[in-house]
Order: C-alpha cells, then structure tokens, then sequence
C-alpha cells in the first residue's frame, strides 16, 4: 500500500463522508484515529507527546494535537516517519531506529520516509545545534513503546490472556505459554480501536534489552546516494518548470538601479527577466534580477552576461584587513564591557611563577556546502508548495507567510535531503527568493545557486580576536585567566550571531581568579550558525592557551588539564548543557591511552591535546603531526574520545567524529575569507581550498557511553581538532600557531 500523509487522509474521508468541518492542525486524538483507520485499514499512530525538550502547543483546552510517527498496514508493512531534517548528520536513520528499537520491529523489514512537516504534529522539527538526538530521545521511544503496547493489548484480547504473557519480537506479538504468535499486520485494526495510552505510563526498554540501538546501521538513503538516484534539492523537477537565477549585490545592503534586461531576454532559453525590490530583510528577501529559463544552464548562461548598476549607498565597506588593524589597537587597552569576573585577578598575577600574555586571531569563513543553495516553489491560487532542501522549515514557512501575505497553513514543504549545510540552510533566503519569482509567473520554479553566489551571499562564520593573559601559581597550577573578546556587532548592541561568547566559556568557572572582557566593532556582512556555533573558534584560542600555560608551568598537559578540571561534578548542578567536570576528565584520560600519550616519537613529530565541551558534548582528541624543515605538515592520526551518552547508530556516530575532525582540520589549515569593501574575495574553490583526501588524516574514534541521555554529535568532535593540531605542531617543531589559517604561518601540505 502506499504511503498516505496527513492531507491524503483528510481528502479521502472526505471523498467517503462528505466534507469535514475541522482543521488539521486542530484535530482530535480519537477524530485522527478514526480517520486514518478510514483512510488505510491499517494503523497510524497518532498521539500526545509532550515533553519540557519538545513542547506540543494544545489545539484546545485539555486536548493535544496528535503526532503521527508509525504505520503499519494490514498486511505487515512497516513505515516509520523520520521527523527532522536530514543534511547528512545521519538523523533521518538514527531517529526510526529509536523507535524500532522500542517497537520491536525487524530493522530489515522497515520503510523510512521523511515526514510532512507540521510542528503541530512533530514538535520541533529542525536540524541544528545538535538537538535531534537530545529532544527527540523520549518522544521516539515513546511511539515505538505506545504503538508495542497497543499491539500486545490487541493480541491479548484474541487470545484472551494477559498482556504481561505477551512479549514482542521481529514484528510479532508471542504468546510463549500457547506457542502462538501474531504478526503486528494482524493486529492493526484491532489496535487502532484501542484507547492510546498515556505516553509517560509505557514503560520503556532498559538499555541492556536493546537490540538495534548502539549497532552500526547503514544509512537509510545510502544506496541511493552512490548510485546517483535523485534525492536532493537541486534534482527537483516538476512538470512545466522553469529554471531561475538570482543576482544579488556582490555588497550587502545594495540596491539595482537598472540593469540589461532586454538583452538578457533575447538570449536562448531565456523566458523573463526582472527586478526584484526585496523586503531588505537579508534572512529574506535582498534586491536583484531574477533570471528564467528552459534550463538551469541557460539561466547560469544568462546570468554570466548581467549587467546589474547598483545603488551601493547603504550597502556594506566592511574590510578585514581594517578590522584586524584595528583590532590590535583596541586590545591594548581593557575591554569595553566586562562580561565575567571572580577573585581578585592582579593579586594572582603578583603572585604567580608565570604570567604568560598571547594574541589569538581567526578569520571568517563560509559554510560552503557542496550542493550550492536551492529550492523549487510554485505559488498560485493563494497558496505556496515548497521542495527544500532546509534546516529549519518552519522557518521558512514563517518568513514566506510575512512576504506574501498568506496564513501559514496555506503553506506546504516537501522536506528534502540536503547535500550539506553545516548551519546555512538554518537561513530560509533561499526559499524567500524563489516564493517571490514564482509568485510573480505563477508557474513552478527552481532556483538554483552557483558556487559565487553561495561563496558572496553567505551568513559566515565571523571572525574574532582574543587578548588572552593567564598565570600559573608556585605549584604549576592554574591561578588565573584573563580574555580581552574582540568581536563584531551588527547595529542592535549585541555580537553578531556567531560572534558572542558565554560567561560560563571553559574555564571560566574553573579558575579562582578570572576576567572576561568584550569590545565589539560595527558589521554589516551577515554572520550565522556555523558548524559548532561560537565553539568551532573559540576552543582554538582557549585551548591552544591552555596548551601554553602547560608549557610554562613546566607541565604536561594531560596533568595540567586534569588540574584543572578538579573533583568530579556538574558545574551547574545536573544541568546536562554545563559541564561535568568527571566526564571531562573522562575523555581525557582514555585519549591519552588510546593515543599513546607520552611514547616518543621520531624527530619532528609531535603530539597534541585538546579538550572541549560544545552541545553538552565532552570530547577529547589527540593530533600527531610532523613537521619538515620546509613547514611541510603532515597530520598522521587524530584520536578522538567522545561522551555523549549512549550511542544510538555507532555507524553514524563514527561518522560524524570523522567527518568533524576532517572538516576542522581543513578548516584550520588554509581557509578563510578576505573581505574588502563588503565584497568576498574568494568566490569558488579555487580560491578556498578545501582539503584533499590524499592529506586525510586517520581518525580513530572512541566513545565513554555513559549513563546519562543521549546529546547530539553533529558538532562537538568539530572544535578541538584546530587546537590539538596546532599544540602538536608546537611539539612537532617549537612554532606556536596563534593565527588561522595555518598556511597564514608559511605552513603546506
């Protein structure tokens, strides 16, 4: 049987019973029951799960709003719903697998398929700040549990027994005591007449009973994506389309004064051109030619030959080479604002053994995705159909609503797999762009990025500056540490998104004597979430220090760390977002023996440790790199200790380790984004080189599967790479690396 979704289930029992007076969004438990049991003669479990992670808005006083995740037909088909975006952090597999695991299905046996997005419904659903494991960990478990539940309640009643004689295995309802047995597309109709129980009341499976959960599992989509099948945004095609580009000021901020449009409409392929004025709103909606096309090649072809005047008046001068300039001017002096402070910092510094000073810089970077940012959109009718390849749907569905004046519920996304997005797709202008374009010809469209519009229409990862001063007392241990922040802001008084830093940033809380201080300079190119927001920077300068005060203290570092780091503890008491300092020594403690911390090691190779916590994950890495007379570097192996409680796919988990420490090391060695007069430099790849496969380094990756709940992986393994890298490059050859990127200091691979 087909896959039926929510709008399918209403428009056929209405095609049965006549029109339904109800909205979607405001269905009952027992209506949706009864409708899906219409509309499939099977089950879709449809139910209340609220929890404090992910709170589900009531439709009226007393009544939630159902969440729809497993379907099982009548003739044993399996179905389960994925709810958040997949971009490749593995969720669109890990999330079923919670709740299979609690369903008792056979993995083999099951069909994914990514679920309507309706928050009503699903609670959140977004893909960003490693949340999807963390807040949807009950309410999958849950589903698989109520739906078990509601099978064994059905088979109990055939057979007339107890349900507690009833236990579950491989899609079947087992009856031990007869030797009878039921398959779970046996009972559905039964079980859909069922009264669903409490969520909160089902008991759920201890972690030595699972089957499925911590196994290694291939991704659901992997076949698919190696054997090219159309599974991305940008394969989108949809009868009568048309194909579009959009060409927006190389400056934020600008606007067209005029531009060759005939011209461009005489060209081959070429169907309209116009000018789009914006909202100014650059989440939204920036001023620009659209372009429209028989193709996407055409549109490119088309746009190669624009020629836009625009207004640049309030558009942005930002220049990088005058923000560091002026950055070191103002990191002679205390910052502007004082963010944190304990103890009394000159005293520590008086009576230290060592005070050691640094200056840390890293430069903006983009998130450079390999599928460039895209969307199909058709308006028409007072409605608008979306195909996006997004992080945050909703989002995107709240931006268009505002732009074109329409309700929300006239509003749907096809959620797509995105080729990447590392926190730029949590940005919806892409979505805005081609709402506008299309509701302006009223036929299909798909807009499709080139490499120079991704690269010049970023919302980056900023840049930043740290005066760093700390102090190590008569017995090498920390005493005092001290942060001159250097960031930006964009006009509203705060850090620009990306650019802020927490009072509570390790070690901060730590430490006896400390001082955190902030001064901000005025920016206009737009910044965002960038994989492991604030942590990705931050750790290589707080670590690299870390690693320098080591070195001066005379110490090695594992010890100096673990001194730091005290007796085990939650430095916010049983708040999972704060550190436990037990966990963190942890990590750092089987890193070091995995890593063969302290073996010697041939001449001009080193070894680097760094620690962080970033989205209340603990991880710990080793680098061993050596380094050549001529700086040629070579990163041999990165060992990575990671706890985020328990492992839900060890495949997927590996994975995103992996792919952590490769994208930060690529990172650090020779990326970074020169930014004159508001306009990128470097706009493809030529200019922004991306690490090699040949330059890979093994990454072997290792997990402490605590007791405590499971925290997202997609970004924690990403911030001490940079830092372990340059403490072994210090290890390797003396050369202390205080600038990103490496090349920056001479060093090639």
């Amino acid at each position: 049987m087909n896959s039926i979704m929510l709008h399918d289930i209403i428009n056929e029992a209405e095609m049965q019973h006549g029109p339904l007076a109800l909205d979607i969004r405001q269905i009952s438990r027992r209506t949706f029951l009864q409708l899906t049991g219409i509309a499939t003669g099977g089950l879709i479990l449809g139910f209340s799960l609220r929890s404090e992670a992910n709170p589900v808005t009531p439709a009226a006083a007393n009544e939630f709003v159902p969440n729809g995740f497993v379907r099982i037909d009548t003739d044993g088909k399996i179905t389960l719903y994925a709810k958040n975006p997949e971009v490749g952090q593995g969720v669109k597999t890990s999330l079923p697998m919670m709740i299979a695991e609690e369903l008792d299905a056979n993995w083999d046996d099951i069909q994914i398929v990514q679920a309507p997005i309706n928050e009503a419904y699903y609670g959140r659903q977004s893909a960003g700040g490693s949340q999807s494991t963390p807040t949807s960990w009950d309410i999958c478990r849950q589903a698989g549990a109520v739906t078990r539940s509601l099978l064994v309640t059905a088979a109990a009643a055939q057979w007339k027994v107890p349900g507690a004689e009833c236990t579950t295995d491989s899609g079947k309802v087992l009856h031990q005591a007869s030797g009878r047995s039921l398959g779970y597309g046996q009972l559905v109709n039964d079980a859909a007449k069922l009264p669903v129980p409490d969520p909160k009341t089902v008991t759920l499976k201890q972690r030595q009973d699972y089957k499925l959960l911590g196994k290694r599992i291939s991704g659901v989509d992997n076949r698919k994506i190696v054997t090219g099948q159309p599974l991305f945004g940008i394969d989108t095609v949809l009868p009568n389309m048309l194909y579009a580009a959009y060409q927006k000021c190389p400056a934020t901020g600008g606007k067209v004064i005029s531009a060759n449009l005939d011209e461009i409409k005489a060209l081959p392929g070429i169907k309209d051109a116009f000018v789009l004025e914006g909202n100014d709103t650059v989440t939204e909606l920036m001023p620009g030619v659209a372009i429209l096309a028989t193709s996407t090649w055409a549109a490119f072809s088309a746009k190669k030959q624009l020629k836009v005047k625009w207004d640049e008046s309030n558009a942005s001068k930002d220049s990088w080479s005058a923000a560091i300039n002026k950055a070191g001017e103002l990191a002679k002096s205390p910052g502007v604002e004082t963010l944190a402070s304990s103890g009394d910092i000159n005293i520590a510094y008086q009576q230290a053994k060592h005070v050691q000073e640094a200056w840390y810089s890293y430069p903006f970077i983009p998130h450079a995705p390999m599928e460039p940012q895209n969307c199909t959109a058709w308006v028409r009718d007072g409605r608008a159909e979306f195909w996006a390849p997004t992080q945050r749907p909703q989002g995107g569905i709240t931006s268009v609503s505002k732009m074109l004046g329409l309700t929300e519920d006239k509003i749907e996304v096809h959620q797509i797999r995105g080729g990447g997005g590392f926190g730029r797709r949590l940005m919806n202008d892409y979505m805005c762009e081609v709402a506008a374009i299309s509701a302006k010809v009223g036929v299909p469209v798909k807009l499709t990025w080139t490499r120079e519009d991704d690269m010049q229409h970023d919302f980056y990862r900023v840049g930043g500056f740290h005066a760093l001063k700390g102090a190590v007392d008569p017995s090498g241990k920390l005493s005092a540490w001290e942060d001159h922040f250097i960031t930006f802001t964009d006009g509203t008084g705060k850090p620009t998104s990306g650019g802020n830093i927490n009072e509570e940033e390790f070690p901060l809380l730590l430490v006896n004597n400390t001082r955190l201080t902030q001064t901000m300079m005025p920016l206009k190119v737009p910044t965002g979430p960038w994989r492991a927001p604030r942590s990705n920077s931050i750790a290589f300068a707080v670590q690299s220090f870390i690693n320098e005060l080591a070195v001066a203290a005379g110490r090695d570092h594992v010890n100096f760390l673990l001194d730091i780091m005290g007796e085990p503890r939650w430095l916010k008491p049983d708040d999972i977002n704060s550190i436990n300092t037990g966990r963190a020594a942890a990590v750092i403690k089987l890193v070091a023996e995995k890593s063969g911390w302290g073996k010697t090691l041939p001449k001009g190779h080193g070894l680097g440790l760094a620690f962080h916590f970033s989205h209340a994950g603990h991880v710990a890495e080793v680098a061993e790199v050596s380094v050549d007379a001529n700086k040629k570097l070579t990163v041999h192996k990165v060992t990575v200790v990671a706890d985020v409680g328990p492992i839900i796919n060890m495949s997927g988990a590996e994975n995103q380790c992996q792919g952590a420490v490769i994208d930060g090391y690529s990172t650090a060695l020779g990326l970074g984004l020169s930014i004159e007069n508001g306009r990128i430099q470097e706009t493809n790849f030529n200019q922004y080189p991306i690490l090699r496969m040949k330059n890979a380094p093994v990454v072997a990756v290792h997990f402490i599967e605590s007791e405590f709940n499971p925290t997202g992986l997609g970004e924690p393994a990403l911030p001490p790479a940079a830092p372990a890298i340059c403490n072994a490059i210090f290890a390797a050859c003396g050369i202390r690396v205080r600038e990103l990127p490496l090349t920056k200091s001479g060093f090639t691979v």
